[in-house]
C-alpha cells in the first residue's frame, strides 16, 4: 500500500450539555465518512486520560477521527461537509494535526492504514499512534501494567500532548504523543524502565490480537485541547 501524503487527527471538545449530541454524531458521521472522496481510511474516536485504559478514563467532553487521505485536496473540501458542519454546531473547540507518516508497523482493523514508508529522521516536532486489540485474557495484566507507565510519562521531557483515544471503551485502546524531537519520544520508547517492561512484557505474554505504531512528521497544529494549544511555550 501506497504511502498517504496527508493523515489528520482532529480532536473536538464539547460542554457537559452537548456530550448526548456529541455521541449521536459518532454514530451519524459513520455514514458520511463511507461517502467520502479520497478519504483512504478513517476512525471516529473516543478519549481519556490514559491512566488505566478502562472505562474510568473515559472523558466524554473530548472525541476525535483520524483521517488518512489520498490527496490534501480531498482534506480540505471534507472542511464543507455535513461531520466537520455537524461538530461545528456544538463544539467549543477543536485541535487540528496534520500528519506525514514516517514510520509505521503492524495493522488496524486488518489493514496498513499509514502504507510502508521508509524510516526517516525528522527534525522538530514529531507524533506517535499506538493501537491494539488486546485479548480478552490479557485485559486484567494490560490494566494492571497501564498505571505506572501512565505516571511515568506524564513527567518525561519533551512531551506537549498525549490523550488516550479508542473506538471502544474496552479493549480498543491507544494512545496518540506530541514530542518536540524524536530524541524525546525515543528516550520514552526504549529507555523508560516503566515503559521498557511493558514492552517485553507484552511480547512475552501476548497481550495483543492487533496491533500498530506509527510515527509521524508535524505539518500543522491549529487550535487548542482542554484549553490550550500543544505547542504552546512551557513556562519556567
Amino acid at each position: 500500500m501506497t504511502v498517504p501524503p496527508l493523515v489528520t487527527l482532529t480532536l473536538w471538545g464539547v460542554g457537559p450539555g452537548a456530550v448526548v449530541p456529541a455521541t449521536l454524531r459518532m454514530a451519524r458521521d459513520r455514514r458520511h465518512l463511507r461517502r467520502t472522496p479520497g478519504l483512504r481510511f478513517a476512525k471516529l474516536l473516543g478519549t481519556g486520560d490514559g491512566r488505566t485504559f478502562t472505562v474510568r478514563d473515559a472523558d466524554p467532553l473530548h472525541w476525535g477521527l483520524l483521517a488518512v487521505w489520498d490527496e490534501p485536496g480531498a482534506a480540505r473540501a471534507f472542511e464543507a461537509g455535513p461531520t466537520q458542519r455537524g461538530w461545528g454546531r456544538i463544539a467549543r473547540e477543536r485541535l487540528d494535526i496534520a500528519l506525514r507518516p514516517v514510520a509505521s508497523r503492524g495493522r488496524w482493523s486488518g489493514r496498513e492504514p499509514f502504507g510502508d514508508p521508509r524510516p526517516a529522521r525528522i527534525e522538530g516536532t514529531v507524533a506517535a499512534l499506538t493501537r491494539a486489540r488486546i485479548r480478552a485474557r490479557s485485559t486484567r495484566a494490560f490494566w494492571g501494567a497501564v498505571p505506572p507507565v501512565s505516571r511515568d510519562l506524564q513527567g518525561v521531557p519533551g512531551l506537549r500532548l498525549a490523550v488516550g483515544v479508542g473506538e471502544a471503551p474496552v479493549g480498543l485502546q491507544g494512545t496518540f504523543s506530541l514530542w518536540d524531537s524524536t530524541e524525546a519520544l525515543v528516550d520514552f520508547a526504549h529507555r523508560r524502565a516503566a515503559h521498557a517492561r511493558v514492552v517485553a512484557r507484552t511480547a512475552a505474554e501476548g497481550w495483543y490480537a492487533e496491533e500498530l505504531f506509527a510515527r509521524f512528521e508535524v505539518l500543522s497544529v491549529i487550535g487548542t485541547f482542554r484549553g490550550r494549544s500543544p505547542l504552546a511555550e512551557v513556562g519556567p
